[in-house]
């Protein structure tokens, strides 16, 4: 199982936008990990993808870089099928939590997912919940079918810690937790399932909080 540090940023004066993100993020030498593992033959292909994570205390910053043989985001509201399109996620489980966890699926367009509990019986969050987390996508918001041909885009992500919306998190400073970092694309000319720590599973999941690693958020 991997193990990751979350640095702590201090971001400028005023409220964070996820399009500052990225040179908050250089700015505080935050490193890219690799989300490469390809853990099912039957799906070969694996694009470049990378994403790197830091906290405030009272959110997480996300960024996801990615190169692909072709891009889509058809999903145009929250809670859709983003899985479908060019998609990022990242799954959380909180300290305590045994099966229960949160996944955090967002689309090259910005379209986000939120849900928790375990497999098989699970909670969508309310729209409420998913607009407080900020997005910005290199690509644009506007919704749009499949664009065969290499393509490079980034995608970031500001997630307060009342997204968790299940949970009162009053700080992240010191947090032990669980993660997964994900990308797929269920109907892309080149489907692909990619994880950061691997699954050995016999068939696509990304619902298995026993291949998470662990995440120390670093304190004060």
């Amino acid at each position: 199982m991997k193990t990751m540090n979350v640095s702590k940023v201090v971001p400028g004066e005023g409220r964070l936008q996820a399009q500052d993100i990225p040179a908050l993020l250089d700015a505080s030498a935050i490193p890219f990990h690799p989300i490469c593992c390809v853990n099912w033959k039957d799906y070969p292909y694996c694009p470049d993808v990378k994403f790197r994570i830091a906290h405030t205390g009272d959110g997480i910053l996300l960024e996801y870089r990615v190169k692909e043989a072709s891009v889509r985001a058809v999903a145009d509201a929250d809670n859709g099928r983003v899985w479908e399109d060019s998609c990022c996620e990242f799954f959380f489980q909180a300290p305590g939590d045994k099966e229960n966890y949160y996944n955090m699926e967002c689309n090259c367009g910005g379209t986000l997912l939120i849900g928790y509990g375990r497999k098989g019986d699970r909670e969508h969050a309310s729209l409420d919940v998913t607009s407080t987390v900020q997005r910005w996508s290199s690509l644009g918001k506007a919704p749009f079918e499949e664009r065969v041909g290499e393509c490079e885009w980034q995608l970031a992500l500001y997630i307060p810690a009342a997204a968790f919306f299940l949970h009162h998190i009053d700080s992240l400073d010191g947090m032990t937790a669980h993660a997964n970092f994900y990308k797929c694309g269920d109907k892309l000319a080149t489907p692909h399932f990619l994880s950061w720590n691997p699954i050995d599973l016999p068939e696509p999941c990304f619902h298995c909080p026993e291949f998470f690693g662990s995440i120390c958020f670093e304190g004060k």
